[in-house]
């Protein structure tokens, strides 16, 4: 299973959707800061699934601002980030993924690439889709028995 991961669009659907084009996902998800991008993203490819959490420029939201979820057997912790201060540090959102018992943390808000694994977790942002000079997606890929994350950049 291929999943794409999108945050921090900021009004650029466009690159959202070459996004998709580039990695042919099985489903979409976004980390937030523009939940109405990833609406239009949705329009746009209706037969692909998306999951959503809020970020701290979607004011209007209602969405509980971290999500777990499961997909091809991993679970993963959906969050923007910025309730747990991963500006910061990352031990907030680190510590809560292990007491969800997630197989993958997946932050935003700082607009910085990152996948690493971290004794059992993979802890991905995906960075800033949105970024005018060096926008960035993530990537899940998960087969029956593993898993890998890895940011790429939009050419």
């Amino acid at each position: 299973m291929r999943i794409l991961v999108l945050s921090d669009s900021h009004g650029a659907v466009d690159r959202m959707r070459q996004a998709v084009e580039l990695s042919t996902p099985q489903h979409m998800l976004f980390l937030g800061d523009c939940l109405p991008d990833a609406d239009a993203l949705q329009a746009a490819f209706p037969q692909l699934p998306m999951t959503t959490v809020p970020g701290n420029c979607d004011w209007s939201s209602t969405e509980e601002p971290e999500r777990l979820i499961e997909l091809g057997g991993k679970r993963i912790l959906m969050m923007h980030g910025h309730t747990r201060s991963v500006k910061y540090t990352l031990l907030n959102a680190v510590y809560a993924a292990r007491e969800y018992g997630a197989d993958i943390l997946l932050f935003g808000h700082t607009h910085h690439a990152l996948a690493d694994h971290d004794g059992g977790l993979w802890i991905m942002n995906p960075g800033s889709v949105g970024d005018r000079h060096t926008p960035t997606y993530g990537i899940i890929t998960v087969n029956e028995s593993t898993c890998h994350c890895a940011a790429y950049r939009l050419a």
